[in-house]
C-alpha cells in the first residue's frame, strides 16, 4: 500500500479468499498474532495454490502480491514458519511475510533472522 492507498479491513469472524477467472489482481495485506495465523495460513495456502496454477496452466486467474505480517512472544510460538518461508522462497516477490517477535531473549535462528523485527 502507498498513502492513500484504499484498503478493506475485516476482524474476526468468518473470511476467505475466493478469486474467481478474470478477477482483477488483488494485493493482500495478512495480519495475525498467535494462534490467529490459522484462518491466514490456510488464505496463504490457497493463494500459492492459484500461483501455481497461474505459471503453467492458463486457467485465467491473476494474482497480485501477499505480505503477511505474523507477531508471537517467541520464535517457538510461530506456527507453520518453517512452511510460510518455503513459500517465500516458492514464489520469491509476491509472498513475503514479516514476523514480529516481543519477548524472545534468546538469539534468533539464522533463516528467520533476515524476516523478524522486535526484540
Amino acid at each position: 500500500c502507498a498513502l492513500d492507498s484504499e484498503v478493506a479491513l475485516r476482524v474476526g469472524g468468518d473470511f476467505f479468499f475466493d478469486p474467481q477467472p478474470g478477477d482483477s489482481p488483488v494485493n493482500l495485506v495478512l495480519i495475525a498474532g498467535g494462534v490467529g495465523i490459522n484462518p491466514l495460513f490456510s488464505i496463504l495456502l490457497h493463494i500459492a495454490d492459484l500461483h501455481g496454477y497461474q505459471g503453467g496452466k492458463g486457467n485465467g486467474y491473476k494474482m497480485g502480491t501477499v505480505k503477511l505480517y505474523y507477531s508471537a512472544k517467541k520464535t517457538s510460538e510461530l506456527l507453520f514458519k518453517k512452511n510460510i518461508l518455503g513459500l517465500m522462497n516458492a514464489f520469491p516477490g509476491k509472498i513475503t511475510c514479516h514476523f514480529h517477535i516481543t519477548q524472545q531473549s534468546s538469539q534468533i535462528c539464522k533463516e528467520l533472522q533476515p524476516h523478524v523485527t522486535g526484540k
